[in-house]
């Protein structure tokens, strides 16, 4: 992926859906998130957290109102500029590098924890950028990784039916045809993971522990009955789990190096 700095169409839309009127908003979010992270890495004073793919930035911009040490990195300049603007009517300037991941230089053995949610479908060269990701990463640092789910029913990244089941070149085609060319420079997703191919490559990659989303749950954190009834059957029986985690609306994972 390359870096443009015009204004992207694709770029106007996910603002349009996602604008905020403050960080207040974020508030309930930022709070999960955090919890997540703590139930596999202390965030302590000098930890340090790399949050790929920042959007409206945040997550990046409530961290440093709370004094925890976390850089994002963004290849939209637009979605930059918003963050500025959403952070300045609490006084804070966001720490965020325009960057490609496939990229840029994020050093070795620099972060406790290494967040990349909804953003590695669009990264072309996925495992190169993974490479990174992983040397970057202190020894027990922590990566959270979600992304597409091919045999999802229905996709988070559009709404057509069994979208992610499409080859690559079908997807490129329909997307281009209903929203223009722009959302082959930003926006559309080379990638459509499965679970199994995932794990595989993280496990290639070096991380000792992964754990993709029914071991990761947090059993004791989900209210809803028929989730926890569900959770504990894929847990119980593999032939379930299996099935949940063919279908299921994404990938899921946390790697521990």
């Amino acid at each position: 992926m390359q870096i443009h700095n015009e204004e992207l169409a694709d770029v106007r839309r996910y603002l349009e859906s996602n604008r905020l009127h403050s960080l207040e908003e974020k508030e309930a979010d930022f709070q999960a998130r955090l919890n997540r992270i703590q139930r596999f890495k202390r965030i302590e004073p000098g930890s340090r957290i790399l949050e790929i793919g920042t959007g409206t930035g945040w997550f990046t911009l409530l961290c440093q109102a709370r004094n925890i040490g976390c850089k994002g990195l963004e290849i939209s300049s637009q979605l930059i500029e918003y963050s500025r603007q959403l952070g300045r009517a609490q006084g804070i300037d966001p720490d965020i590098e325009l960057g490609n991941i496939e990229e840029a230089d994020i050093g070795i053995a620099q972060y406790d924890v290494v967040i990349g949610e909804s953003v590695f479908e669009h990264v072309e060269h996925w495992q190169k950028a993974l490479r990174r990701v992983f040397n970057a990463l202190k020894p027990g640092g922590v990566l959270f990784f979600s992304s597409t789910n091919k045999f999802s029913l229905r996709s988070g990244e559009y709404s057509f039916p069994l979208y992610g089941w499409l080859p690559d070149r079908w997807r490129y085609r329909l997307r281009v045809a209903r929203q223009g060319p722009d959302i082959m420079k930003l926006g559309i997703d080379f990638n459509q993971f499965t679970h199994w191919r995932l794990r595989r490559f993280f496990r290639e990659l070096g991380f000792p522990k992964v754990l993709d989303r029914v071991e990761a749950a947090d059993l004791d954190g989900i209210a809803n009955p028929w989730k926890r009834t569900l959770l504990k059957a894929c847990r119980r029986c593999a032939l379930v789990r299996w099935v949940v985690l063919l279908f299921c609306d994404a990938t899921i994972f946390v790697c521990v190096k």
